[in-house]
């Protein structure tokens, strides 16, 4: 029987996190980021309704993989400007892997590294607002938030 390696819960960050259950050694594939790829127009049409909370992962050729539409756990991935994991695109597949070693119960984290089209205005930054708590955050979901 294989433990399980983590488990998605009340986060203090955001909504549901995703947090380990046992030791991850940084280096380790943890977990596929599942969910129909689709077009951006229509990934953005099913999630209106959930403001603050998205869970459209946008790959290099365009598409996206709608983590609300057929997605696992790993959507809960919340941001951090210092994140302990990575997502590695492999095709129309994005793998979760850890950059560094992780203790049980600590919460499993990606920058986003997120860009809107268009000014980024008072409004935006408050909808893409980090609260990660880090000594270096940029108070931003945003790459560039300036």
């Amino acid at each position: 029987m294989r433990l399980r390696r983590m488990t998605a819960r009340r986060s203090s960050v955001h909504g549901k996190g995703l947090f380990a259950l046992q030791p991850i050694a940084a280096g380790d594939r943890l977990i596929e980021y599942k969910g129909k790829v689709t077009s951006w127009r229509r990934a953005a049409a099913r999630q209106r309704s959930d403001v603050g909370h998205t869970f459209a992962f946008g790959l290099s050729n365009g598409r996206v993989i709608d983590g609300s539409r057929g997605g696992n756990s790993a959507r809960f991935l919340n941001h951090a400007c210092s994140p302990n994991c990575e997502a590695i695109e492999v095709g129309d597949r994005v793998f979760i892997h850890a950059l560094a070693a992780i203790k049980p119960g600590d919460e499993l984290f990606i920058d986003y590294g997120l860009a809107v089209d268009g000014e980024i205005t008072d409004d935006i930054r408050a909808q893409y607002a980090c609260r990660c708590g880090a000594s270096n955050c940029r108070r931003s979901m945003l790459r560039n938030a300036e």
